[in-house]
C-alpha cells in the first residue's frame, strides 16, 4: 500500500509539471509583456533565436515600469497552420504592434519580421 501511494504521489507531481502550450495569442502577450518590463529570460523562451535577437537589440530603450500595466489588446489574429500572426496594443505604446509566430518544437515563438515580409493585416 505503501508503495502505491508513493507512486501516486509521483504521478501526480509529474503531471502537474507539465509544460502548459500557449496559444498565439498568450505568447504574444507574454513577449511584449516581457519586451518591456526588462524580462529576458522570459523573452527569450518565448522567441526565436532570431526573434531574440531583433528584440533584445532594442529592449533597452523601452523598458518600463515592472509593476505597470501593459493592457494587452489582440486586436486582430491570423493563423494558418505553424504560422501566427497577432496585431495588439499596448498601454506602453499607442501605435498598434504585429507579432510574426511559428510554432517551434510544438510550442509557439515569436520571430523576426523581415522589412519586406507582409502578414494578413
Amino acid at each position: 500500500m505503501k508503495k502505491f501511494v508513493i507512486y501516486s504521489m509521483i504521478l501526480m507531481l509529474i503531471s502537474c509539471a507539465e509544460v502548459k502550450n500557449n496559444s498565439p495569442s498568450e505568447t504574444a502577450k507574454i513577449v511584449a509583456e516581457s519586451f518591456y518590463q526588462g524580462d529576458k529570460e522570459s523573452l527569450k523562451a518565448h522567441t526565436t533565436e532570431e526573434g531574440y535577437s531583433n528584440l533584445s537589440s532594442i529592449q533597452d530603450m523601452f523598458v518600463e515600469d515592472a509593476n505597470s500595466e501593459s493592457n494587452f489588446k489582440v486586436m486582430d489574429e491570423e493563423i494558418e497552420a505553424e504560422v501566427a500572426w497577432i496585431k495588439y496594443s499596448t498601454a506602453y505604446d499607442p501605435k498598434p504592434g504585429v507579432f510574426n509566430l511559428i510554432k517551434k518544437d510544438g510550442k509557439w515563438k515569436v520571430t523576426h519580421n523581415g522589412p519586406r515580409e507582409k502578414g494578413p493585416f
